[in-house]
């Protein structure tokens, strides 16, 4: 068994899977990639709007949710079609459970961002 590294260099491993991981998202995921331009178009709203501290917090949280919902997802996606690409009821369903996910994740985000914004 090969030992595991340990300190900064298990920090610095990390941080090289996690990049990996987000380009591999970014070139093969369409829906992340639109969810990315939402959060960008968005972000400024975030700065310019009159909104308290917490509120602020709970726009950026929001955004936050749908992304890694979405790396969840597809993550999901990518171990469920490395066993196999033919039909499976059980696949299908942990496909769609995650796309549910995704789903609840963008209509939370709505609803917050609706009540924190509305008199505006």
């Amino acid at each position: 068994m090969k030992p595991q590294a340990r300190g900064i260099r298990r920090l610095i491993n990390a941080t090289r899977f996690s990049m990996q991981g987000l380009k591999a998202l970014w070139h093969s995921e369409e829906a992340f990639r639109m969810e990315v331009g939402l959060v960008v178009l968005l972000t400024p709203v975030i700065v310019l709007v009159d909104v308290s501290p917490a509120e602020r917090a709970l726009l950026v949280a929001s955004l936050l949710i749908v992304l890694i919902t979405e790396m969840l997802n597809s993550a999901i996606e990518v171990a469920i079609d490395r066993i196999g690409h033919e039909y499976h009821e059980l696949s299908g369903r942990a496909k769609d459970i995650g796309s549910a996910a995704v789903l609840f994740s963008l209509i939370g985000t709505g609803i917050i961002w609706s009540i924190i914004l509305w008199p505006f």
